[in-house]
């Protein structure tokens, strides 16, 4: 028994300690609440940094060496191509018979076309000797007047036969001589478009033939290269197996279209007085100084679109944890986005792992090279 202090009233045992238990309940649960407190989540991501682009700079691009024109051979009939007497690679001259059709029904058609001028000349000889004696007969007045005039017309047609089956013949005979494909220019096999023993449609590409002469380095440039590119550069290009071995170009064309898998423009640059050596083919750097700085890229991984609107998550590197930021985008490619605006060299962007994070998100970065 315990006295209260207060009533003078005695406290019973049992009541002491369940109030006792009650208290030290009390307490156990608030001490699990303490340690059950949420710990924030740390999120590991990938990131860029964004690096500063300096006007003027040079940059290298990776092209190779075409002829400024490829002439594709074709024949000019349909038929069975029997032969082809080049391969890629090889050098052709002017004049040099390509390939060959099987010559069977056109050497008929010559034959018949022959025939058939045979028979109109012959029909012909004999309306003009009736027309010379009607003329003659005329001038004794032993026939009409009619009748010189019938025998007059059926020379004129025979005659018009004649020249009719002499057309036929000229085409029965350049027919036949469509069935050797000759090449009208000298250069080099560039590819071959059919087999022997094909049957090929007329205008079908058989030898595609780069015509000799002069040289163009072709490269694949991203647009924001290509328009910070200046007006009229002067583009040196050299061998990428021996970059002691260069020329100086001019871009000659731009295509108005980009590639619709990689996003680049095809430029051609027409090289001055390049060495023998630079061969059709070869690999060539090209070396250009840009007006001003390009659009700044990052993987595509790094985009996105909160309300519709193009944005990237952006770390704060004293705090460790990112926000969205707004961008404006230049142009798509396969696996890069150009962004002219919304981003300044120095930031870290967030390029894998941005799907699930939140404004104010700790995280664990890693810096990806670039």
């Amino acid at each position: 028994m315990f006295a209260n202090h207060r009533t003078g009233r005695n406290v019973s045992l049992p009541l002491a300690l369940t109030l006792g238990a009650l208290a030290a309940a009390a307490l156990l649960v608030g001490c699990r609440k303490a340690e059950e407190a949420p710990v924030a989540e740390v999120r590991p991501v990938r990131v860029v940094r964004i690096t500063e682009q300096v006007a003027g700079t040079a940059i290298t691009l990776t092209g190779n060496l075409r002829a400024q024109a490829e002439i594709n051979q074709s024949f000019r009939i349909d038929g069975r191509m029997i032969s082809r007497s080049v391969e890629v690679g090889e050098r052709v001259h002017a004049g040099q018979v390509l390939a060959r059709l099987d010559r069977m029904n056109e050497e008929s058609s010559l034959q018949s076309a022959r025939a058939q001028l045979a028979g109109a000349q012959a029909r012909a000889l004999e309306a003009r000797t009736m027309y010379d004696r009607m003329r003659d007969l005329l001038a004794e007045r032993a026939v009409s007047r009619a009748s010189f005039e019938q025998a007059q017309a059926m020379a004129k047609v025979t005659q018009s036969q004649v020249d009719s089956s002499q057309s036929l013949l000229n085409i029965a005979q350049n027919r036949l001589s469509y069935t050797d494909l000759v090449s009208d220019v000298a250069g080099v096999v560039t590819a071959v478009g059919a087999e022997p023993g094909e049957v090929v449609p007329a205008g079908r590409m058989i030898v595609q033939v780069a015509r000799e002469g002069a040289v163009d380095a072709v490269f694949d440039v991203p647009l924001a290269v290509k328009d910070a590119a200046p007006a009229n550069p002067e583009i040196l290009v050299t061998l990428a197996a021996n970059p002691a071995l260069s020329a100086i170009g001019r871009v000659r064309e731009v295509s108005p279209r980009a590639d619709p898998v990689t996003g680049t423009f095809a430029v051609r640059v027409r090289l001055i007085d390049p060495p023998a050596s630079m061969h059709l083919g070869s690999t060539v750097n090209g070396q250009m100084k840009l007006e001003r700085p390009p659009a700044i890229s990052v993987p595509s991984s790094a985009l996105i679109q909160p309300g519709g609107k193009p944005a990237v998550w952006v770390v704060d590197t004293k705090a460790g944890t990112v926000s969205t930021r707004n961008v404006e985008l230049q142009a798509y490619g396969e696996d890069r986005v150009q962004i002219s605006q919304g981003l300044v060299p120095g930031d870290m962007v967030v390029t894998a792992g941005a799907q699930t994070l939140r404004p104010g998100q700790k995280i664990h970065w890693t810096e990806a090279p670039r």
